[in-house]
């Protein structure tokens, strides 16, 4: 190693060790080798407080680090949500949610373009498949494992339970992305408290993205905080959108919001959740559906709002449950709406 490189190691006992890698003072590497080989945890980053380590769980030597020590097979990067659940310094119910969607990732990317996945079509011809449902199980569960008296919304099986307490799940928003091969697709979590959601996660495991947040403790991406863009003019902005023949059919024209994306900097065709999530890590400034769902978005509103941006629906109402969606930085907020309000709901 060059001047001012160095590495050390300190055994863990049962047969584990950390080896820590400080280029100019700045700890770049930690990896945790246990007894046998049969798990990796690695972390990479410029500061070790930025992450935790990530559990992989290993196929042979393909998981083992090589005789020299310097190569390591790893699926992914944990962020930091998970040394602040391990040391309580995040909400619990979060902790909860993260916990669920470690899991979901493993079964829906176990399926993910897979050549037997089964599939078929629901009565309002959207795809569903065996994954979906699943996925969902697998979150039911675990909520009533670790909250047993909260109730669940799920897309895929309804309600169960009742009382002031409800999580909301939709087990891969974009289940149509998902059937093709497309990486577009995730699960969504969310918790609402007497009629307040509280706590959202986003997992995009094609992606190796996340998103989370809780009410009153901001939000993070992979582990940094993020928050939305500062830009105040429609001209510079950048907006996301799912399609333009959705507006026709759910709207009563789809004018505005074509005039709306002649009158921006930018336009993207990205869709589902990513549009959102794009906005509240302020790399785009506004997006919009005219039709979706309770599900779709209920974790999106708190990780937009605590991110700092504004979330309605096409009507202006705060609501993940308007039957639309406007996400914006806020200080587009009521332009957007303005100029989409003549593309009313049709009866």
């Amino acid at each position: 190693m060059g001047d001012g490189a160095g590495a050390g190691a300190v055994g863990l006992g049962g047969g584990a060790s950390v080896v820590v890698v400080v280029v100019d003072g700045t700890a770049l590497v930690l990896v945790v080798v246990r007894a046998a080989l049969d798990r990796v945890e690695v972390v990479v980053g410029r500061f070790l407080s930025d992450f935790l380590v990530s559990e992989v769980q290993a196929e042979s030597t393909n998981r083992a680090i090589r005789a020299n020590g310097t190569a390591v097979r790893k699926r992914c990067i944990s962020p930091a949500w998970r040394a602040a659940s391990s040391f309580g310094g995040i909400n619990a119910d979060l902790a909860l949610a993260l916990e669920l969607a470690d899991r979901a990732d493993e079964l829906t990317m176990a399926r993910f373009r897979a050549d037997d996945l089964r599939i078929e079509r629901k009565s309002d011809t959207t795809h569903v498949t065996e994954a979906d449902r699943a996925t969902e199980v697998l979150i039911r569960d675990g909520i009533q494992a670790a909250r047993p008296g909260d109730a669940v919304l799920g897309e895929e099986f309804g309600v169960e339970g009742m009382g002031g307490r409800r999580w909301i799940v939709d087990p891969i928003d974009g289940t149509a992305s998902y059937v093709r091969g497309f990486p577009i697709w995730g699960t969504l979590i969310a918790l609402e408290e007497a009629g307040e959601l509280t706590v959202g996660v986003v997992s995009a495991p094609a992606l190796h993205m996340r998103w989370y947040a809780a009410r009153g403790e901001g939000a993070f991406v992979n582990g940094r905080p993020m928050r939305v863009s500062a830009v105040t003019d429609l001209a510079d902005a950048q907006l996301c959108y799912s399609d333009i023949p959705s507006w026709t059919t759910f709207r009563t024209t789809a004018q505005p919001m074509i005039d709306l994306l002649h009158s921006v900097w930018r336009t993207r065709g990205v869709g589902d959740f990513l549009q959102h999530m794009l906005v509240a890590e302020g790399a785009a400034d506004i997006a919009a559906e005219p039709i979706v769902n309770l599900w779709d978005l209920a974790p999106i509103m708190v990780i937009v709002e605590e991110a700092g941006g504004r979330f309605t629906n096409l009507e202006g109402e705060r609501t993940a449950d308007g039957g639309s969606a406007v996400s914006t930085n806020g200080l587009l907020h009521a332009e957007v709406l303005a100029r989409l309000a003549p593309a009313r709901p049709r009866a």
